[in-house]
């Protein structure tokens, strides 16, 4: 449901006619060349088209038009091969609406030392070149990633590929459509929101329904639609012994997956790609949607707790981020604490942990849930694997939206968890878990978040530098002096910024 295939980011190279049609031609060899490498490598997510060289302000102008009316193009990537005159780009520069990365390399890596003449010079102009662009990109206040180095270096098609893949869920976000079922959990603030400003401000949409209306689609799920299901749930996880065939609680593994796949009818018909529920809000539904929730996760969906709209849309944009690479993804909540030595986080949900952030094969189970007052519901239980992650929430201030990154590790359980009857991970956070929960909730980090184990913290700081978002980094360099003055200084330059 997340795919990679059909997006493009489109090469552009800059020079002028100054230099005469022989030098173009090799300049625009050279650009297919580095084109067609960077697609062919495996840090990038998507197809690299060349475009032709650009030497006019009308070109480039048209360009960046084609650019903003294309449906593949997730941005521009621009080099100057020579040197280009930049007012050439204003025109362009001040239409483009597709994010920018501006690529600082020069197609030789060494210099030519005993043959280089000023043929050569004239050729390869980047360090001359790309300051003239950078210099206007700085002018105009352009928002702009820059990547420095030798194209063909595994770190800077690593640094580009990364950020492509920010610009690809930033892509998702222009169309994306978050669906409500019921709202907010009643009391609560963290979850609440501006979902007109996060409209204007991040691009998705957010739209609520009545539980009713997805009751009307699981009603219309047929028996042999449901016995394909349960079959399929039979087959790919730990079944319970009550919720296999002929078990006592087989009737409610085929009620979430009935849940399951009404709920997934639905999503299609609206064209959403992420959703939220509430336990306070399940009028029409036997049971709260557990697996059927985790399942969905697990092939892209954005998922957020309680009528967490933000969480359910950073979600998805972590989905769409890590597309391919190994670790995967999950909605997530910090739970509860072992406060011994370095301190950990439990971190876990009622039902709906996604079960891509494990390496184990998960196990259907069903157990009673104090709340809700529903039927129990059926749940995958698992641990996440070990490893470096990242777990990240945004939160609306008002007059911004904030994004709070923390860098944890994940661990195995110090002992097992018999009577743990939901999905769960352990990490320790960066630096510590005191620094880290005090920087957290001097933030006002939320306590549902998105926990990847497939990203890396430069791929949400990109992330949220294309959508225009505060981010704040809370890793083994965070000290709480620096990072309480660092809050100071965002609201004065928030505050301001509107004006800019």
């Amino acid at each position: 449901m997340v795919h990679f295939g059909d997006m493009e980011a489109w090469f552009v190279t800059g020079s002028q006619h100054l230099y005469g049609p022989d030098v173009l031609k090799t300049v625009q060899q050279h650009a297919d060349t580095i084109a067609k490498v960077l697609a062919a490598s495996s840090e990038i997510p998507v197809k690299i088209v060349p475009k032709p060289v650009m030497t006019s302000s009308e070109s480039i102008h048209q360009l960046c038009l084609e650019a903003n009316s294309s449906a593949k193009c997730v941005a521009l990537v621009a080099w100057m091969h020579t040197f280009s005159p930049a007012r050439m780009w204003i025109a362009g520069l001040r239409s483009l609406d597709r994010p920018l990365l501006h690529l600082h390399t020069q197609f030789n890596q060494e210099l030519p030392w005993s043959t280089i003449d000023m043929d050569f010079m004239n050729l390869n102009q980047s360090a001359h070149g790309d300051r003239e662009f950078g210099f206007l990109g700085a002018r105009m206040r352009s928002k702009r990633k820059v990547v420095v180095g030798f194209w063909q270096d595994a770190e800077v098609q690593s640094e580009a590929g990364g950020w492509l893949r920010a610009a690809c869920a930033w892509h998702d976000a222009q169309r994306l459509k978050v669906v409500r079922f019921g709202d907010n959990m009643r009391n609560v603030a963290v979850t609440e929101g501006n979902k007109v400003s996060a409209e204007i401000k991040l691009c998705y949409s957010v739209n609520g329904y009545g539980v009713g209306d997805l009751t009307d689609f699981i009603q219309q799920v047929s028996d042999a639609e449901v016995n394909k299901l349960t079959n399929e749930y039979d087959a790919s996880y730990r079944v319970a012994e009550s919720l296999r065939e002929g078990g006592c609680h087989r009737k409610s593994l085929q009620d979430a997956a009935r849940i399951e796949i009404g709920l997934r009818h639905f999503l299609e018909h609206a064209g959403a790609h992420a959703f939220t529920d509430t336990f306070e809000d399940l009028h029409g539904l036997v049971q709260l949607p557990g697996i059927a929730v985790q399942r969905l996760m697990a092939e892209g969906y954005g998922f957020g707790a309680e009528g967490d709209w933000k969480t359910a849309a950073l979600v998805r944009a972590v989905k769409v981020m890590g597309r391919g690479l190994a670790g995967g993804s999950s909605f997530m909540e910090d739970y509860t604490y072992h406060l011994k030595g370095a301190g950990q986080v439990l971190g876990a949900h009622m039902l709906e942990v996604c079960p891509s952030i494990t390496e184990e094969k998960p196990s259907a189970e069903i157990h009673p849930l104090s709340i809700g007052g529903k039927a129990d519901p059926v749940r995958l239980v698992f641990t996440a694997a070990s490893g470096k992650a990242v777990n990240a929430t945004v939160v609306d201030l008002g007059n911004r939206f904030r994004l709070i990154v923390n860098q944890v590790n994940l661990i195995p359980p110090e002992h097992d968890l018999p009577k743990l009857p939901v999905a769960r991970g352990i990490w320790i956070p960066e630096p510590n878990l005191k620094v880290a929960a005090t920087a957290w909730i001097l933030a006002g980090g939320a306590h549902h978040t998105a926990l990847s184990r497939a990203l890396k913290s430069d791929h949400l700081e990109s992330f949220a530098d294309l959508a225009g978002m505060e981010c704040l980094l809370i890793d083994n360099g965070t000290n709480l002096t620096h990072f309480q003055k660092e809050l100071r200084w965002n609201d004065v330059y928030y505050h301001m910024a509107d004006g800019f």
